[in-house]
């Protein structure tokens, strides 16, 4: 047998496996580090987080992601470079949090890395009637592995998107096998550049599980921080937006995309939600003066009314009342006062954050990758039935350090 197979089979009968999982986010602002240790799999998985951390991107690695991300039009051969770059700084910056903590690279079973995304193209988005849902996440796995010595998952959304799916939100497995619960009605907010949720049914039955994006969370607000404030990266404690004064027309003009009348579920990205977007908005209403604080509150109350209004479709056709329902958020949104407030204001519902639930909300997607590594390695079957957005399937593909 080949040695890495054994390695593999090995790790696959152990009680407890060490999995780093690694998220860098439509943000571009950096890359999660989470060091688990996992016991079990399925339903009776167990995780715990020994170490993480975020290693912010310098603006020379934001600038060279940026010439590709969500564009059209590329230089082909950047791709090509970015992606083996990409690995390998991301290998880098797990050995020098490996110093960081003390920990072996020979004391790590396996890295699950997410990639870092640079194309989000949903069928319904290209609309070329001959293609199907595509994705591309960069940052190859075999580099992560020989430059670390440890066997490495990657490229985990194809699966999905081979599967029929559209290769997000993922979250919705770990979800399920972390935080569902008996007797508690469950909606997993995440609030990230893209806004996505999971809904947990308290029947615990998996093929109940809904998950769905709903559209933009922080990255219009962040790309216009950034526009009118170059020195900001984003609108920190909604200073800004709590300033300004929601404009209505424009909010209306802003709800009217396609996209946000598409049934469910659906997935997206900055290829839809980008500077432009908004600048045609702007255009057609005639608000190109629009002040920075009262476009910021513009596109908060935006994020917030489409989440809202997704949560509320989704649990109406339920048949179970939204009071009935706990919100645990996590990502940036879950930071930003303005935003937060509002939800509560339009979803009558308890709001907690995931922390609450023994997962740090900044720490929670690249736990989630971890699992499913763990699962790819030493999980069962499970059933989500057969709708549409969650096929049963496990995910990443894997690359031995030899």
């Amino acid at each position: 047998m080949n040695k890495n197979i054994r390695s593999l089979y090995e790790i696959a009968q152990k009680e407890t496996r060490k999995i780093i999982g690694l998220m860098s986010g439509t943000s571009i602002d950096g890359l999660d580090i989470a060091l688990c240790a996992i016991a079990g799999s399925g339903e009776s998985t167990d995780v715990k987080i020994l170490e993480f951390e975020t290693i912010n991107y310098t603006e020379d690695i934001k600038t060279e992601i940026r010439k590709v991300f969500a564009q059209k039009t590329i230089d082909f051969q950047h791709l090509a470079l970015l992606n083996e770059w990409i690995g390998i700084l991301h290998g880098n910056m797990v050995n020098d949090c490996l110093s960081k903590w003390n920990v072996s690279a020979n004391e790590v079973d396996l890295i699950a890395s997410h990639g870092q995304t640079v194309l989000h193209a949903p069928k319904f988005l290209h609309q070329q009637e001959k293609f199907p849902n595509a994705t591309l996440q960069i940052g190859d796995g075999d580099h992560i592995a020989v430059k670390t010595g440890i066997i490495t998952l990657s490229d985990f959304r194809q699966k999905h998107v081979a599967a029929g799916g559209e290769g997000a939100p993922l979250a919705v497995y770990g979800d399920y096998l972390l935080f569902s619960k008996k007797d508690e009605n469950r909606i997993m907010l995440n609030m990230g550049g893209i806004a996505n949720f999971t809904y947990l049914p308290a029947s615990l039955n998996a093929s109940d599980v809904f998950v769905t994006d709903t559209g933009t969370a922080n990255t219009l607000i962040d790309i216009y921080t950034k526009h009118y404030f170059p020195e900001k990266s984003y609108d920190k404690d909604a200073e800004i937006s709590k300033s300004g004064i929601v404009n209505q027309d424009l909010l209306t003009k802003l709800k009217s995309d396609a996209f946000f009348h598409k049934s469910f579920p659906k997935t997206i990205g900055q290829e839809l939600f980008n500077f432009e977007f908004v600048q045609k908005a702007l255009l057609k209403t005639g608000l190109e003066n629009i002040s920075a604080p009262d476009l910021l509150a513009t596109l908060t109350r935006l994020s917030a009314e489409t989440i809202a209004e997704a949560i509320l479709f989704v649990v109406n056709n339920s048949g179970t009342p939204i009071g009935d329902f706990t919100v645990y958020m996590s990502g940036g949104g879950a930071n930003n006062p303005l935003l937060v407030t509002w939800l509560k204001e339009l979803l009558p519902c308890r709001f907690q954050k995931s922390d609450d639930l023994g997962i740090a909300g900044d720490a929670k997607e690249a736990v989630l990758f971890a699992i499913l590594a763990n699962e790819t390695v030493a999980g069962g079957d499970y059933n989500f039935g057969s709708k549409k957005g969650i096929p049963s399937v496990t995910m990443g593909k894997i690359s031995f350090p030899d």
